[in-house]
């Protein structure tokens, strides 16, 4: 559940997945984790078809060896759907898969990663609070990407993160259980090309409260696409100290997925914390070319106890292609940690 935006922006923007409790510093091997049931149902919709229920598991977890003080392993696993729900659904089509696996090689304020990774770019997809909030920023998010990848803390100057990849066409794109099926170069996508043609690039930097981020990509086009991609995100978050936190998002894209349409993402939150209660609202926006602009609101709210439990529900109002749906969803979801 994402609560401290500002933190969270600045561990993005990192490469840093940020999960409770953080990893521990006097042990060669650190783990950590989430085990969350999560509920969703459309229960009013334009479109009959659409209203469906889908309950199911998410569990994650991650690893880190420490050979020593320059080289690591790390590994991080999920298991959840790995198939879009199109019926009412209950814990089916649930897979186990390989988010991240590779090396880190730590040099002071210089962090270099090769293997299966998690390029920074934006940071909506993650820092958005509530139920719903990160759903349209998880279209441009880039997840289970071959390649390398680097970290510089400039201090002052900020944090900056570079990396080369392609999406993942290894057996490690296919999952365990129920198999989403291995990716392939030959299926085409912007950044599906096998080659480490594509580059991200991400910076972030706290002002005080202030967080901003300001990210560019580009995507070579894969087979059959007609063009390379061209992506810029930029986010800003303030903490007013108070239990109050915002965040802004705008993203634009040029030739969007390899194809000849242009795209615009924006995301406004917010999130209020008063002792275990966060109260959440989220309004997003995308506009692709030839398309109709789709939109989202949600609000949520949040109780989080002691131990880390934290039991959320939201409501949220789509409208996709014309048609407006009408959502619940609820989660508990537990920190794990070693």
């Amino acid at each position: 559940m994402k609560i401290s935006i500002p933190s969270i922006l600045l561990a993005s923007a990192a490469g840093v997945t940020l999960a409770a409790p953080a990893w521990a510093q006097d042990s060669r091997f650190t783990w950590e984790g989430s085990l969350e049931f999560d509920a969703e149902k459309v229960y009013d919709s334009d479109d009959a078809a659409n209203e469906i229920h889908d309950v199911y598991p998410t569990i994650t977890f991650g690893a880190r060896y420490r050979f020593t003080n320059v080289v690591s392993a790390f590994g991080a696993l999920t298991i959840e759907p790995v198939l879009d729900a199109t019926e009412d659904r209950e814990f089916d089509d649930v897979g186990l898969y390989f988010d991240e696996l590779g090396l880190t090689f730590d040099f002071d304020a210089l962090s270099i990663s090769v293997g299966k990774l998690h390029p920074a770019f934006g940071v909506a997809w993650d820092a958005a609070p509530g139920y719903f909030g990160t759903t349209f920023g998880e279209d441009y998010e880039l997840s289970e990407q071959i390649g390398a990848m680097a970290d510089y803390d400039a201090g002052a100057a900020g944090v900056f993160s570079l990396a080369v990849f392609y999406a993942d066409d290894t057996k490690l794109s296919e999952s365990w259980g129920t198999n989403r099926g291995r990716n392939s170069s030959d299926d085409g996508g912007a950044g599906n090309t096998g080659e480490l043609d594509n580059v991200a690039l991400q910076w972030a930097k706290e002002f005080g409260s202030t967080t901003v981020t300001i990210g560019a990509r580009m995507l070579s086009a894969g087979t059959g696409d007609p063009e390379d991609e061209r992506g810029y995100a930029a986010a800003v978050s303030h903490d007013f100290g108070s239990g109050l936190s915002l965040l802004a998002e705008v993203a634009q894209f040029s030739n969007y997925g390899g194809g000849t349409d242009d795209a615009t993402y924006a995301t406004l939150g917010g999130a209020y914390t008063t002792g275990p209660w966060t109260y959440s609202a989220v309004y997003s926006q995308r506009d692709i070319d030839n398309a109709t602009k789709d939109t989202m609101s949600t609000v949520g709210l949040n109780y989080t106890f002691a131990n880390g439990l934290d039991i959320g529900g939201a409501l949220a109002l789509f409208e996709e292609d014309e048609v407006q749906s009408k959502s619940v969803g609820l989660s508990v979801a537990f920190p794990l940690g070693g």
